[in-house]
């Protein structure tokens, strides 16, 4: 799987680029609502780039594990507010099968009621989008899945799980060590973390019951 490690410096970089590409477009909002979780981080920068105090969020959620999609995305906790005369932009981290974000602005146009609602993202990937956000910073024309850094220990335990259980169910392996893990990630991924993510996600799947560790070796038990 084409997996991009993003670094905290390219979030930044990509924040001021798409809050440049904003401002020449000449429209400010008056608040922005970030889509929880990944719009979070860029949802912050851009009130820091664009000048704008109004911040809120709103948990549509589409992905429960990393590059694993549930079946359709679903609003958490909605909660309804009068934005009533208020420009809103909605932000995400990427814009891939777009149905958080077609969800969540849909959500708030019908219960906020405000003036207006444009979409931002850092990433557009437009061969497989079913919407156009008004301002993304970077167009992914191959799919590819970004691994930004707010997610790196899940997205590292869910890697790990998936490459394990492929492994398991493909070649009957029930055994791995630490470095059969570590080079398996890379060979899988194309990517190298830290070694403490390693060690954290190898510790969240033994607690939760779906390897056992066994002396030097870490052994899967399914599920």
């Amino acid at each position: 799987m084409p997996t991009k490690l993003v670094t905290w410096e390219e979030i930044v970089e990509w924040s001021r680029g798409l809050a440049n590409i904003i401002k020449k477009s000449g429209w400010i909002p008056d608040v922005i609502v970030a889509i929880a979780r990944g719009g979070y981080v860029p949802a912050r920068l851009l009130c820091d780039f664009l000048g704008v105090e109004n911040l809120l969020s709103i948990q549509s959620q589409h992905w429960t594990e990393a590059a694993k999609a549930e079946e359709r995305a679903v609003l958490r906790f909605a909660y309804v507010i009068d934005m009533r005369g208020k420009r809103i932009l909605l932000v995400d981290d990427i814009v891939d099968t777009g149905d958080t974000m077609i969800l969540a602005e849909k959500f708030i146009k019908e219960k906020w009621n405000p003036l207006e609602v444009r979409k931002a993202a850092l990433q557009w990937i437009s061969p497989v989008a079913k919407i156009k956000p008004e301002y993304y910073y970077i167009e992914v024309k191959e799919w590819i899945w970004f691994q930004y850094p707010w997610t790196r220990l899940e997205d590292v335990t869910s890697f790990i799980k998936r490459m394990i259980t492929e492994e398991a169910k493909t070649a009957g392996r029930i055994a791995w060590s630490f470095d059969d893990i570590v080079k398996g990630f890379k060979d899988w991924y194309g990517i190298e973390v830290d070694r403490f993510f390693y060690e954290e996600a190898l510790e969240n799947l033994v607690a939760k019951g779906f390897l056992d560790r066994r002396g030097e070796a870490y052994i899967y038990r399914g599920g």
